[in-house]
């Protein structure tokens, strides 16, 4: 492992036999904040990534996949928060977590290494899409699960359909050039929108879908990129026809930023969507509106955040996993 290379080590250090600690003060983790489904899915993505996982990461996705079959209930809903002495803190319901779990396994069910996960992912992944959430971030997250799929099971009618109302749940974008996005203000995690119509245009050859898709995605990464520099839009979002906050950058947005881009560039085989995902890359290692490096070599933890002040030192799950998620597309760049 290079010291350019975060890999899994604080990702393991995070993790127990149960699932994924949320959060950590600096490196240490915070057991006090238990373990939620978000981030459990989030690092099943990661870990279903990689084509070639060492022991260590295998058992990690095991332990991650059993996490979000226990967290599922009958009806194909998540609960999304276990305390550290195991009870669950909420009941089962669709929100962003419904979403993610979607995709987590989605995107196990397609390309985790292990067939018998692959296998079982799928199945918690067709209960699951008995479910539809009145949230749009929470539908694309599931479009995106349901994108995984299809790309490897042309003709799994349950995803076709699922990523479907994922795109409408979305919306069309404004008419607006100047504001080409489905709603008046970018909040989190936007590049998803984006990307599931890019992936719905692709695999249905809708060639119009995609062509929305790719323009929304543009205009999105142009607006977050500031003399060459990614500077994506703070956790406090931003309202279109108004001031736009510089900080609190989020690692979320610029992994979300990445998929994306990565998604765009397999879907058009255009090398310019590879340099905006190198942009993405770039922000971790400090090509950013601060000049400094968003994770810690010695851990190979991601900050929290990007504040005036520098990055917030602590090592969370999200952030991590957005560094994760992020070089794994510099890996796999030409």
């Amino acid at each position: 492992m290079s010291a350019a290379d975060p890999g899994f080590r604080h990702l393991l250090r995070m993790s127990d036999d149960t699932g994924l600690f949320e959060h950590a003060r600096h490196a240490v983790v915070r057991r006090d904040h238990g373990y939620c489904t978000d981030d459990v899915a989030r690092g099943l993505i990661v870990a279903s990534r990689e084509p070639r996982p060492a022991r260590r990461l295998t058992r990690l996705a095991e332990c991650y996949l059993a996490f979000l079959t226990h967290a599922q209930d009958r009806s194909g809903a998540f609960r999304n928060r276990l305390t550290f002495d195991r009870h669950w803190s909420e009941p089962p319901g669709v929100g962003d977590w419904w979403g993610r779990a979607m995709w987590g396994l989605g995107t196990a069910a397609a390309r985790n290494a292990i067939p018998w996960i692959r296998d079982e992912a799928l199945h918690a992944f067709v209960l699951g899409a008995e479910q539809r959430s009145p949230y749009p971030r929470a539908m694309a997250f599931a479009g995106l699960g349901a994108a995984e799929v299809l790309r490897t099971r042309t003709d799994n009618t349950v995803a076709a359909s699922l990523l479907m109302d994922a795109v409408e749940a979305i919306g069309a974008p404004s008419e607006d050039p100047s504001w080409p996005w489905p709603q008046p203000h970018l909040t989190y995690a936007n590049a998803a929108l984006a990307e599931v119509i890019i992936a719905a245009g692709d695999l249905s050859d809708d060639r119009q879908l995609l062509t929305t898709g790719l323009r929304m995605l543009s205009w999105l990464s142009d607006i977050q990129t500031r003399d060459g520099l990614l500077a994506v839009v703070p956790a406090t979002g931003w309202r279109q026809d108004t001031p736009r906050d510089r900080y609190d950058q989020q690692p979320i947005e610029v992994a979300a930023l990445a998929d994306a881009c990565a998604t765009a560039a397999y879907v058009t085989g255009d090398d310019a969507w590879q340099e905006r995902v190198r942009r993405s890359v770039a922000w971790f290692q400090g090509a950013n509106d601060a000049g400094v490096p968003m994770w810690d070599p010695a851990t190979g933890g991601g900050y929290d955040g990007l504040t005036e002040h520098g990055p917030n030192l602590n090592q969370g799950a999200e952030s991590t996993i957005a560094l994760i998620s992020t070089m794994q597309h510099a890996g796999r760049l030409s």
